[in-house]
């Protein structure tokens, strides 16, 4: 049976139903904080329930919820892959509602875009690993290997009650995992900075407003000069491992292509710094006594995430600012998935096929739960439908067909990698290329 064809058929028959269940996710307003996923979790497991999908139901909180629901392998040849899709239910506050030019959890369509809050990250990403497990499920295919869907309710805020949450506690493993994360549509995310996040708190010494600054010692000007002073940061050198060199350059020249003019392709070999929050003072009129910085860096291949504390600490003292720097939040170094991997080159491959355009894959600027799962020596790639300006931004929306072709590149991974009983791995797979598969490539060189 020409499993392939059947299921991206299905997928094909079956985008109304896709959908309306990416519409309904968004329409659970899970932001986070708090992050309560009560109400989203019990829809979704109903929805797989209805597809005989059972889930197992693993509480963070009382608010919590992990899920992880399993197809497990068959037949003679069972192999001993286990594939995990991975998304995650909580979406960033919406902010502020008058500069939204819609609902932000409306879930509706509109000009070939679906509209709200996680549209883009990462329900859209969501629905398509959810509809694809249905499909493989309800059609019954004889998967070798097992797959897990896991569902988390922490990602956004750092992500402590979620995938690490699981892993560390053996509820779920895996040989591969995808996690449907906004991206390109022809290039996956490999691998990701690493982050570095800290605050520093100066104290000041109060008095009257009117007698600054000849009275009173102001924390806010102090931390100024320590904010400044950090913007140094950027002048770190990394020490790039040669392994990562090519991937690097490539996820840059890609970067130059899609900004054109823009200059975000920097990043990938320097320390950012971004000031995220500031809170300082009591009233207009005193002196500020104290202020506290929250900073958010971003750590590239070559620097170690506690060199970058030990130099901010360094820049803050050369200015005068005697405070201790404390560590909160992401926390770790840059990591990746080579692209051998039979995952990443699998799932490039299905981008290829069902695209028909060349795919390869890239490195993020950003972090993510990837992170997480390499510690776990699993190999990770990301990959999810997305308008990626807007993400976390005001109106926030997907394009339609990104979603559709997400979903299919999902299904067609998870035959690829896992393989079909009474088939020989991919070679009855390779053998069925859509029409438009056939010119495309996997590789960028």
């Amino acid at each position: 049976m020409d499993w392939k064809r059947k299921v991206l058929d299905a997928i094909e028959e079956g985008q109304d139903e896709l959908l309306e269940l990416c519409s309904q996710l968004i329409r659970f307003p899970t932001e986070n904080p708090p992050g309560d996923s009560r109400e989203i979790s019990a829809f979704i497991m109903e929805y797989l329930h209805q597809a005989g999908i059972d889930t197992k139901v693993h509480a963070a909180t009382e608010t919590m919820f992990n899920l992880i629901s399993t197809l497990n392998g068959e037949g003679a040849d069972k192999s001993d892959k286990h594939l995990i899709f991975c998304g995650h239910t909580d979406v960033v506050p919406a902010g502020d509602l008058s500069r939204w030019d819609f609902d932000p959890f409306c879930g509706e369509i509109k000009d070939g875009y679906m509209l709200g809050r996680g549209a883009s990250d990462m329900k859209g990403g969501l629905a398509g690993l959810i509809f694809a497990t249905v499909i493989l499920a309800k059609l019954g295919v004889p998967l070798r290997g097992d797959l897990s869907l896991m569902i988390v309710p922490d990602e956004e805020t750092g992500g402590d009650l979620g995938v690490p949450w699981v892993l560390e506690r053996g509820l779920a493993t895996g040989t591969a995992a995808v996690i449907a994360e906004p991206s390109s549509p022809q290039h996956p995310t490999i691998g990701q900075k690493g982050s570095c996040w800290f605050e520093f708190t100066v104290e000041g010494t109060p008095g009257h407003g009117s007698l600054q600054p000849i009275v009173g010692d102001n924390a806010i000007v102090k931390a100024a000069k320590g904010i400044e002073a950090l913007q140094r940061l950027w002048d770190i050198k990394p020490d790039i491992p040669e392994e990562v060199k090519d991937i690097i350059r490539i996820s840059q020249e890609y970067a130059r292509d899609r900004e054109k003019a823009g200059l975000a392709y920097q990043v990938f070999d320097h320390v950012t710094v971004n000031i995220g929050s500031i809170q300082g003072g009591t009233k207009v009129n005193v002196v500020a006594d104290r202020c506290t910085v929250q900073v958010d860096s971003r750590v590239p291949f070559g620097v170690d995430y506690r060199d970058v504390l030990d130099r901010a600490r360094s820049l803050l003292l050369e200015a005068g600012i005697e405070s201790e720097l404390k560590p909160f939040g992401f926390q770790g170094n840059a990591n990746w998935t080579p692209a051998h991997e039979p995952i990443v080159s699998q799932l490039v491959e299905s981008i290829s096929e069902v695209s028909g355009e060349e795919a390869y894959g890239v490195l993020q600027w950003a972090s993510s739960d990837a992170r997480h799962f390499r510690n776990h020596q699993i190999p990770v790639l990301q990959y999810g439908p997305a308008e990626l300006s807007t993400i976390h931004n005001f109106n926030e929306k997907a394009p339609v067909w990104q979603i559709i072709q997400c979903a299919k590149v999902y299904a067609l991974s998870a035959l690829k990698y896992l393989g079909v009983e009474g088939m020989k791995d991919e070679t009855s797979l390779k053998n069925s290329k859509s029409p438009a598969s056939e010119e495309a490539t996997t590789s960028k060189r």
